[in-house]
């Protein structure tokens, strides 16, 4: 399987999340835009429900990619993909980024180019930069709330873990068992690298406690 961390900013930092509605919407594109068949047009029965793709799951989908993970900052997101078939990430990224920049900039009153290039799309190449990605992307948020974390020396872990289990803009919440957005990741090959629920909650305490990252500090946006 080949796998990807695939990643993208604002221009100019900007934000690319004003409100809820636009963190819901860019989840709802991660998953209806996941489909060789064109996509709806509609999306207000889930806009803010976490059963995102309750009524379009019925129908027989042609998946673009797996996705394993992701996580959406107010100014960035990160995804980690697999394609489904050839081609299958450019295929998908372009019908992601043009659809929410179309829906932004409409909802926003504003135009011109909203992301900062294309995307950043870097290969998975070792097991432990796998076993270490998952960490990283879902500790992102931190950034909100401890951001000494980036250099370990986070005063009150238990506080940092609470945040990140009551922020929903991360496949974190699906992972250690409470329903999120559970139609848009395919959880189980990195449920197979990351263990049980039990033990990506240590796992991620440990994490945050111990911050060590030499195969991912390469491509961090920040």
């Amino acid at each position: 399987m080949e796998l990807f961390h695939v990643l993208n900013r604002g221009v100019d930092k900007r934000k690319i999340y004003l409100d809820d509605k636009d963190y819901f919407r860019f989840i709802h594109d991660l998953f209806e835009f996941n489909d060789k068949n064109s996509a709806n047009s509609t999306w207000w029965h889930f806009h803010q429900s976490h059963d995102v793709g309750r009524r379009e799951i019925k129908k027989k989908r042609e998946l673009l990619v797996d996705i394993h993970a992701f996580c959406l900052m107010p100014n960035h997101y990160h995804l980690l993909l697999s394609p489904k078939i050839e081609n299958g990430i450019p295929l998908f990224m372009k019908k992601i980024n043009g659809g929410f920049a179309k829906y932004f900039n409409l909802k926003h009153e504003r135009t011109g180019t909203l992301f900062e290039g294309r995307y950043k799309s870097v290969a998975v190449v070792n097991d432990a930069h796998l076993t270490r990605l998952p960490y990283y992307i879902h500790l992102n948020p931190l950034d909100l709330h401890s951001p000494e974390w980036r250099e370990g020396k986070i005063t009150n872990p238990d506080k940092a873990i609470n945040f990140l289990e009551n922020y929903r803009w991360s496949s974190y919440l699906d992972y250690i068992g409470k329903k999120n957005f559970p139609s848009v990741i395919n959880k189980s090959f990195l449920s197979g690298v990351i263990g049980n629920v039990d033990n990506y909650k240590k796992e991620t305490l440990e994490w945050v406690n111990k911050m060590d990252y030499p195969e991912t500090n390469s491509v961090l946006l920040e």
